[in-house]
């Protein structure tokens, strides 16, 4: 029964995604990428990792996808002229999938064959897997963590400059300014000749 759900969600996983990529109108794309990270969530708990399942829903269906169909409803967005590359950039989307399916494959067999060293520990009964994977991340990829929360960084304070405008500001009267000072700074006094035969006389 457990191999039957899971063919069921992965089958429509593999739905949502496709349709993802193949439908015109950009908010039933990202709806349906919504479902494909709810039927991925549901993979990840019958696969024991309950914590990647809930962060996955909580993080992605819950705050990023709703950030996208936000932004998706207030931009006009015209749809014609991000299809025309489609079929130009296809070869290359499908080399690049490829070469990642082949290295998932390829960790996932040597994991199998125990070629990794035992670097990914089983959970006991005494340990759930979130303490394992916190103890996993904090101590054989503690350096691996750090530098991706330092990238991370780097992006959030380059989105923040990059989006950073200066503020215009008014005129506006400085009254403190204006009673401090004195007539020496304000009034000037020139002394002229004068002019004319009408001001000799």
């Amino acid at each position: 029964m457990e191999q039957v759900i899971f063919y069921i969600f992965a089958a429509v996983l593999l739905f949502a995604g496709a349709m993802v990529i193949t439908v015109r109108n950009p908010v039933h794309a990202a709806l349906f990428l919504v479902l494909a990270f709810f039927n991925a969530a549901i993979l990840w708990v019958l696969a024991g990792a309950e914590f990647l399942g809930i962060a996955l829903v909580v993080i992605y269906v819950g705050a990023v996808m709703v950030l996208f169909l936000f932004v998706l409803m207030m931009l006009d967005i015209n749809v014609a002229p991000l299809r025309e590359g489609f079929a130009r950039y296809l070869p290359v989307g499908a080399l690049v999938a490829a070469l990642m399916a082949a290295q998932l494959g390829g960790v996932i067999l040597a994991e199998q064959a125990g070629l990794t060293g035992g670097m990914i520990p089983a959970p006991s009964g005494e340990t759930n897997n979130i303490q394992v994977l916190g103890a996993l991340l904090y101590t054989a990829y503690v350096y691996p963590f750090e530098i991706a929360g330092a990238i991370l960084l780097v992006a959030i304070v380059a989105a923040i400059a990059l989006t950073l405008r200066p503020v215009q500001r008014g005129r506006y009267q400085r009254i403190g300014e204006q009673l401090a000072t004195s007539k020496r700074e304000r009034l000037r006094i020139v002394k002229m000749k004068p002019r004319g035969g009408g001001a000799e006389q």
